[in-house]
């Protein structure tokens, strides 16, 4: 899945760069979507991101491009990979931000249960 953000001043820090926790927001509900896009009839919610590193700053008006790709299915859980590039760069060298975020289908009381088979898109 991809889709992309604009980094608006109400994004910056007090330093004119994008503050760290939209992009941890914004990759959180990226994953959440291609998840549940994927998998229709189960309840995500986000158990972990492998690691937070933020490879370069990135200053007001830059369009963000997110991928996610799912890497990987379990009993219980889901994981994708989302890389962040700026405009149009896809070069995975010149990612600015990538991690694997972790999801767990989970029934009413917050219970893991198994994940429902990936549909096709």
């Amino acid at each position: 899945m991809q889709t992309f953000k604009l980094v608006m001043p109400e994004n910056l820090n007090h330093f004119g760069v994008l503050f760290g926790g939209y992009i941890l927001k914004w990759v959180d509900e990226i994953a959440w979507v291609a998840a549940s896009l994927d998998y229709s009839k189960c309840r995500f919610v986000t158990i972990a991101m492998d690691k937070v590193e933020f490879k370069h700053g990135v200053r007001q008006g830059t369009i963000l491009r997110f991928e996610a790709n799912r890497v990987r299915q379990g009993n219980t859980s889901v994981n994708y990979e989302v890389l962040v590039f700026r405009d149009h760069d896809s070069d995975r060298e010149n990612a600015i931000f990538s991690t694997t975020v972790t999801m767990v289908n989970v029934d009413d009381n917050g219970q893991k249960i198994p994940v429902t088979p990936a549909e096709k898109r």
